[in-house]
């Protein structure tokens, strides 16, 4: 199998946990190009891949790759993925997928029209112990599923004006930046969503321009219900990463923090899976390459990106409105690729 020639746009954040896992792939693909307008960035990421070309503008590597990996402000996600694509490059955008429907539409276009993949960064998906929780689930190994709980506790800072901070290069808050994984979680786990409610604050995180701490409970059809509770303002916690999946026989509990899957069956505990600490980006790497070379339809594709951020829109709107969002036609199989009117557009 031929190696995949990728470049990497932004150096920052998050692509440095991309960064440390580029090595377990190195059969297949290889870090072509570095980019960031930093160059500073860009250098050190040339000292640990000595091969890769650097620059201060993606524009200038875009002939010297097959794909990308955009790790970017997410209020560029749009426009350096849409130039992207035109150029003929399969794209691994990191999450959320862009600031509004319409960016969102843009991007399935562009991705249809140059016949390249186009995968949104949903690493939670690709996480083993996420995954087996999911095979479970379906297996309904524990009898029928009725509740999911999400526990996401960090502490996360930034200066007022850092993009990260301002909800309109952020798209929203807490809730869209992070909260995005976890209703695309809740999604996978429970099918189509009915209704649902968000409560957020921005105290304890006054840095945020929007919500730094967020609660979303969601009715699934079934009468399952989903609740995931995130915040940035976090101190100390003990559950850190936490999914608990009820079920009809027993409990299903995914220690993130702690790398360990345990079932609980009438008062005694199983550990059913262990698994390192970490995000395992090298899987959600592994699976854009294998959708490149085979021309697979990815896990965490665009259509269903854009499915959980309506999501989100609506439960933001519901929100201002102090009202329950109506969350019905938005189930895996019903996403409508047309543009919606009145839709919240992720900035005040």
């Amino acid at each position: 199998m031929s190696q995949i020639r990728l470049g990497l746009i932004g150096c920052g954040g998050m692509s440095q946990a991309h960064q440390a896992r580029f090595h377990q792939l190195s059969e297949r693909l290889t870090l072509a190009a570095a980019v960031d307008v930093v160059e500073e960035r860009a250098l050190a990421v040339k000292q640990v891949f000595p091969d890769a070309q650097t620059a201060t503008d993606y524009r200038a590597i875009l002939e010297q790759v097959d794909a990308v990996l955009i790790a970017l402000p997410h209020h560029l996600h749009h426009p350096v993925a849409l130039d992207c694509l035109a150029a003929g490059k399969h794209v691994l955008l990191e999450k959320p997928m862009a600031l509004n429907e319409r960016e969102c539409l843009d991007l399935i276009a562009a991705s249809r029209a140059a016949d390249r993949v186009l995968m949104v960064a949903y690493c939670m998906r690709y996480h083993p112990l996420v995954a087996r929780m999911k095979e479970l689930l379906d297996e309904r190994a524990y009898g029928e599923v009725f509740q999911v709980s999400i526990w996401t506790e960090q502490l996360t800072t930034a200066a007022p004006d850092h993009w990260s901070a301002n909800a309109a290069t952020l798209g929203g808050g807490q809730l869209f930046s992070h909260g995005c994984h976890y209703i695309d979680i809740l999604l996978w786990y429970l099918g189509r969503p009915v209704q649902g409610s968000h409560l957020g604050t921005k105290s304890g995180t006054p840095w945020m321009d929007w919500e730094g701490t967020s609660n979303v409970t969601i009715e699934f059809e079934g009468g399952k219900l989903g609740y995931h509770f995130g915040t940035w303002g976090a101190r100390g916690t003990r559950l850190g990463y936490a999914f608990h999946a009820h079920c009809s026989e027993g409990t299903l509990e995914a220690d993130i923090s702690h790398g360990k899957l345990i079932a609980h069956v009438g008062g005694k505990e199983q550990l059913l899976l262990e698994a390192a600490p970490g995000k395992h980006l090298e899987n959600e790497m592994a699976h854009f390459l294998d959708c490149i070379a085979t021309g697979r339809r990815p896990l965490t594709d665009a259509p269903g990106s854009l499915q959980g951020l309506r999501v989100i829109w609506r439960l933001y709107e519901a929100e201002q409105q102090h009202t329950v969002a109506d969350l019905r036609g938005l189930g895996l199989d019903q996403i409508d690729l047309t543009p919606q009117t009145k839709r919240w557009t992720g900035v005040h």
